[in-house]
Order: C-alpha cells, then structure tokens, then sequence
C-alpha cells in the first residue's frame, strides 16, 4: 500500500550519503536563499507545484522537504494519492529540525 513515512534528519543524512535519496524542497523561492539543504535537490515550490518535475521512476526514496514540514507532507500525500508514487518521504519537522539537529545548511 501507497504512503508517506514521516522520517527524521538523521535518517535522511544516512540515505544522502548512501546515494538514496532524493531531494525535493517545496519552499518558495525567497527561503531557499535563507537556507538549504547542501545536496542537489529538486526545487518545486507548492505554490506552483508541478508534478512532473518529481523524479518518479526511481530506485531512491523521494523526500520531500519545507520550512516546518506541513507542505512537504502536503506534497507528497499529493504524489501518493495521485499514484505518481509508491511511498514519499517526509522530513519531519523540516529545515528548521534539520538545523536543530545540528545538520548543516548553505544559504545565499
């Protein structure tokens, strides 16, 4: 069955460095010169979010990323429900969880 996993930083360093993640930041484009992720990510802003720019045949597991975590999970339950994917993750908590704990961020 088709879901989202709610999953921490750490979990989502480990699947970075291991090469099995994907990245998708929904923020908007202001906050991604606030702060980011330092990996190659896909940027697809939920106010124009366009599903086609979602990797989808992918061994990697898709993690979806914001400020909080509210509209990433919004874009991925999207992407579930839609049956573009079989399961999405979502940074819990977001940017700012990822910052807190500790995770290192680029800005500019």
């Amino acid at each position: 069955m088709a879901e989202v996993h709610e999953t921490d930083a750490e979990d989502v360093q480990a699947w970075i460095d291991s090469g099995d993640a994907v990245i998708v930041d929904v923020r908007e484009d202001g906050e991604l010169l606030q702060a980011r992720l330092t990996v190659d990510f896909v940027h697809a802003p939920l106010s124009r979010f366009d599903p086609d720019a979602i990797p989808t045949e992918t061994e990697k597991r898709v993690v979806f990323v914001c400020a909080q975590g509210m509209r990433s999970l919004q874009a991925a339950q999207y992407m579930v429900n839609q049956g573009l994917l079989t399961d999405a993750y979502n940074l819990r908590e977001g940017i700012a969880g990822w910052h807190r704990d500790g995770f290192a961020l680029e800005s500019g």
